[in-house]
């Protein structure tokens, strides 16, 4: 082809690029694609021509924008985590004490149902895990369970698991909060017979070592997806200014960023159990310093942090005016 058929060809499509940009990646790596493609036909047919140096700069400018953009999808994922999440939190603040203080009082039926009914623990653990950890008790090595499967698949397993629970957690508050409430009520029921099964064959201290490795961040995250389920739910219920359909928007919007939050604190408690919780020859000082730095970045990051955030954000947006 001759080059300027070749230049008639696609000079629409060159002038269109230039003129009319976008942030769309996709759009961006389409047209990239089809500019390379143009300028490897160029540099083959018409070698240093002023279409081949045309071209040269043109995809050069797209090269640009592309990882730049890149970079500025990294800077944004960030951002998601130390502006939107913390700003959320402040914002549904209350919600995340409603969840904190169900879980809490669950956790103390669970309790002391286990203290006054010996089937309790076996209603809500289930026979095969009881009959297995008295086994284990028995054999001297209480925590045995963390050690009975592979790290990796267990890692997996695990982490997915508390994923699904936080999505559910959100998802059911759809059925007007109460959905929410009873997955929040029967976790924390969980964690109180369990906890109180251990205490009854005097290995307390030895679970709470061992157990709240991993448990600080997940626990944590189980009650921060309990109050996006409680954002969702009460958009419905309680929509105020709003009409219900902008309130429920919100809703969602709030809830998503909560348990997309907590994914990271998921996949590190799952890490945590699969690697480090399964050796119960871990050192106590090793145990309580994990214990303490993961309540430590908990309070931080739920508590103090997004409260800080809003104060310094609001401080800057009065000095402004």
């Amino acid at each position: 082809m001759r080059e300027a058929a070749f230049i008639k060809q696609n000079r629409e499509k060159w002038q269109s690029y230039e003129e009319h940009a976008t942030t769309d990646a996709d759009v961006l790596a389409e047209r990239y694609v089809e500019l390379t493609d143009d300028l490897s036909y160029a540099n083959t047919f018409y070698p240093k021509s002023n279409t081949a140096l045309y071209l040269n700069n043109l995809t050069s400018t797209f090269h640009h924008t592309i990882y730049r953009n890149r970079a500025e999808s990294w800077k944004r994922i960030i951002d998601f985590w130390r502006y939107d999440v913390p700003l959320t939190v402040h914002e549904n603040f209350a919600k995340l004490i409603y969840a904190f203080a169900i879980f809490t009082i669950a956790a103390g039926i669970g309790w002391l149902s286990a203290a006054y009914d010996d089937t309790f623990v076996r209603l809500i653990l289930g026979d095969y895990y009881v009959n297995m950890t008295i086994e284990n008790i028995e054999a001297g090595d209480p925590m045995a369970v963390y050690s009975s499967q592979g790290s990796t698949p267990m890692f997996l397993g695990i982490t997915m698991n508390n994923i699904q629970v936080s999505i559910l957690a959100f998802l059911y508050g759809l059925f007007f909060s109460l959905g929410t409430f009873y997955l929040i009520v029967s976790n924390g029921i969980m964690l109180g017979a369990f906890q109180y099964f251990f205490y009854k064959y005097n290995y307390l201290l030895v679970s709470l070592l061992t157990v709240w490795i991993h448990g600080v961040l997940e626990i944590s995250s189980i009650i921060v997806a309990g109050a996006a389920g409680f954002c969702l739910g009460n958009s419905i219920i309680f929509p105020k200014t709003y009409s219900r359909v902008e309130s429920f928007k919100r809703g969602t919007k709030s809830g998503l960023t909560l348990v997309a939050g907590c994914i990271p604190l998921f996949i590190i408690a799952g890490f945590l159990e699969s690697f480090v919780t399964r050796h119960s020859t871990v050192s106590l000082h090793v145990s309580a310093a994990i214990i303490i730095v993961s309540i430590i970045f908990i309070r931080w990051y739920f508590v103090v942090y997004p409260f800080q955030l809003y104060k310094s954000q609001n401080d800057a947006t009065n000095r402004k005016n």
